[in-house]
């Protein structure tokens, strides 16, 4: 896995979910933000504690996240 140094888990901050550094920005919703065809830029500028950075750590550790759980699917 790669270094994810800004993704923090405290059970005491957004009730132990994964946050950017610490704060209550939630790697769920950066995720929200850009599945809702916001850019990074368009991000930054409305959450402006945030850098760029933070926002692809948040999508390597989702990324990493998924890519450990199996889904069973079935086929039509």
């Amino acid at each position: 896995m790669e270094k994810l140094d800004r993704i923090t888990i405290n059970p005491n901050i957004c009730l132990g979910q994964p946050t950017i550094r610490g704060m209550r920005i939630t790697v769920g919703f950066i995720l929200k933000l850009l599945a809702s065809n916001l850019s990074i830029q368009q991000i930054i500028e409305s959450y402006p504690e945030l850098e760029v950075e933070d926002i692809q750590q948040a999508l390597n550790y989702a990324a990493w996240s998924v890519s450990e759980q199996l889904i069973h699917i079935r086929s039509a």
